[in-house]
């Protein structure tokens, strides 16, 4: 289920998606999909970074990731508000600290997004998806999967994944 109460509250379908598409190709313990994680980098058990946010996922797990994802899945909602300005930022500062792992400890990690709702997203929020499309050109983003595409385009990503 979604993290909304009342009426908001229903089953988070696209993570539910994301996250059996990667069981299917990674296996059960390929990877982790549990937010309450903060992930870390470490060299000779060394702790050398932690990221500010968790993420929603994290392959093999939320130590030295490989690659990471998010989600963010509105649907269920009737109007736009601050929440989803927040969702873009948060992925861009997720980004530059990403960044700032490959600049500065040498250590490579995909960053996937996956967003959903054609509302949200086009209707009332069209300029946070500009910017969304900015941060696949900055490279503070290596692949955004908008809604369907995850079906047809996350397991191919996760197939060519150097791991």
């Amino acid at each position: 289920m979604n993290k909304q109460k009342g009426e908001k509250k229903h089953p988070a379908y696209l993570a539910g998606l994301v996250g059996m598409i990667a069981e299917s190709v990674l296996g059960p313990t390929g990877f982790i999909d549990d937010a309450r994680r903060l992930s870390v980098l470490t060299r000779d058990n060394i702790l050398e970074g932690v990221f500010s946010r968790r993420f929603d996922g994290a392959i093999p797990d939320t130590k030295n990731p490989r690659a990471v994802w998010e989600i963010k899945e509105y649907y269920g909602t009737k109007t736009f508000g601050s929440r989803v300005a927040d969702g873009v930022y948060e992925t861009l500062l997720d980004g530059y600290e990403i960044e700032s792992a490959r600049r500065e400890l040498g250590v490579e990690i995909a960053h996937f997004l996956f967003i959903d709702d054609r509302f949200t997203w086009w209707k009332c929020g069209r300029s946070y998806l500009c910017r969304m499309i900015d941060m696949l050109h900055t490279g503070h983003v290596d692949q955004i999967f908008f809604g369907r595409e995850v079906l047809t385009e996350w397991e191919k990503a996760l197939r060519d994944l150097d791991l």
